[in-house]
């Protein structure tokens, strides 16, 4: 049986505490392996490594270190199969899915390889004559990142790339469910040629890892996707340590479907938004907020193309929605569907749990859903979406903002007038035009507003923000003492 190790210090090594934990597919219940429960003994190997790394990674120039960056892109594109086929057997998202997060790791390599090359600071002028000034961007130094098990190599290629290349090092806690992907991951890197001790990956609890990351003084931020519940103890404990936080922490999405909208795209956009990776997505449709003229018939075509989605392993090239993560999972997602049936919610398909091995949970459409419902306003993280009807295009756009979160939109609709009074009065990070709530590319950035985040966004250059600090820098050239809003007043 296949054992996931940490890798610290440029080394693949077992745990301090000699622990492991079971891997199991999601698909079938089978075990896959065992993952390393690792102590904080681990941790502050790992701490000093990569301070010890960084100390040297920072002197070495952006560009440099780039090209370590388009190595890492090249290796990425020579494992995509084998990697996405590791990721669908612990994650158990369909196959075509988990070769397009897969390139999504491949693009932002290349991108942020580029990135090399535009850390732009600014110059301007001085106030004094015969004096320059600049600003510049420097590393944070040592980044601890945490990430989730629904994106395992995705999240981790948003937050480890822009880290590395900005010069800061990296200490990395995957998800316990996902650690074959976290190891493939990491060899890349390792085949790249990357100094020893620049990345480490440490498995683990998110009590005991996670929580030490947070609290140990060698590491100085904490780049975070998970639950909203983790994300607020981690800001919480990291304020006081006066510790800088990158929290992404869900959403509970909207599709708007307007009266003149086209139904049959907009079905389209429903079904991949709240179905694929099994709804399993902080971005993932969880609301579909219709003109009440049209309710009727988005209903029939929604639930006769549900019917049709083939439901099993995500290594079937023709299932279309897999396993949840866990029997956990299941659990949840069934207990939420009876609390929508007991706040009077009507069911129009789904609603239960699969029989067979594997961890299985049908597609589920509710209908009548008001905007105060529980599952209208928390995340449900699985494969039910709820109907909520609406007279016109400022009642949706308040339903919309009616919950905690502000992550991801969409509207469909025909009316250009329409469709830019939504990109202006939806409050979530992302719009969508025409299309569901999930397809962010990793050239604009990724995040939310209200409970889904802390003000931080992942992707793009926005990005280069979380894992660098600014240094103003004066250079005075006039052979005596200046003194600036005195000596020029």
């Amino acid at each position: 049986m296949e054992k996931y190790l940490n890798y610290i210090d440029g080394e693949w090594c077992k745990p301090s505490t000699g622990k492991f934990a079971p891997v199991v597919n999601p698909a079938n219940g089978k075990t896959l392996g065992e993952v390393a429960q690792s102590g904080t003994p681990d941790l502050d190997r790992a701490v000093q490594a990569a301070k010890s790394a960084q100390s040297m990674w920072r002197l070495v120039s952006a560009p440099e270190r780039a090209n370590y960056l388009y190595k890492v892109g090249e290796l990425l594109k020579q494992r995509k199969e084998q990697i996405a086929r590791t990721l669908t057997s612990e994650m158990g998202k369909v196959i075509d899915e988990a070769r397009g997060e897969v390139q999504e790791a491949i693009d932002m390599a290349f991108y942020m390889a580029g990135e090399g090359r535009r850390q732009f600071g600014d110059t301007v002028p001085s106030e004094l004559q015969n004096k320059f000034a600049m600003s510049i961007r420097v590393p944070v130094g040592v980044a601890g990142l945490i990430t989730p098990w629904n994106f395992p190599i995705a999240i981790a290629s948003w937050k480890s790339l822009p880290a590395l290349v900005t010069g800061n090092a990296v200490i990395w806690k995957p998800a316990t469910e996902t650690p074959a992907t976290a190891c493939a991951f990491v060899k890349i890197y390792e085949e790249a040629g990357l100094p020893k001790g620049l990345v480490n990956l440490v498995h683990g609890s998110g009590s005991v890892i996670g929580g030490a990351m947070v609290e140990h003084p060698g590491i100085g931020l904490i780049s975070f996707t998970g639950s909203n519940e983790v994300g607020r103890k981690i800001n919480e404990r990291a304020g006081g340590l006066l510790k800088r936080t990158s929290l992404e922490m869900g959403g509970k999405n909207a599709v708007i479907v307007m009266d003149d909208a086209d139904l049959d795209l907009a079905v389209d956009g429903i079904l991949w938004g709240a179905f694929g990776t099994s709804g399993q997505r902080c971005t993932a449709t969880s609301r579909v907020i219709v003109h009440e003229k049209i309710k009727d018939a988005l209903e029939e075509k929604l639930i006769r193309r549900t019917a049709e989605l083939k439901i099993g392993d995500g290594l079937d090239e023709t299932v279309a929605v897999g396993p949840v993560i866990n029997a956990e999972a299941l659990d949840r997602i069934h207990q939420y569907v009876e609390t929508g049936k007991k706040e009077g919610a009507r069911l129009l398909t789904g609603g239960r749990i699969l029989p067979g091995k594997g961890y299985y949970y049908a597609p589920t459409v509710f209908t009548d859903v008001s905007p105060e419902m529980v599952i209208a306003q928390e995340e449900i993280f699985g494969p039910v979406v709820s109907i909520i009807p609406v007279a016109g295009l400022e009642e949706a756009i308040a339903v919309n903002n009616s919950v905690t979160f502000g992550l991801s939109s969409g509207i469909f609709t025909k009316d250009v007038n329409k469709a830019f009074q939504a990109m202006r009065d939806l409050d979530t990070g992302i719009v969508y035009i025409n299309a569901g709530t999930t397809g962010a590319e990793i050239h604009l950035p990724f995040g939310g507003t209200k409970g889904t985040g802390n003000g931080h966004r992942d992707s793009g250059p926005a990005a280069l923000d979380v894992y660098t600090e600014w240094k103003a820098v004066y250079v005075d050239f006039s052979g005596k003492l200046q003194r600036a809003q005195i000596d020029n007043h």
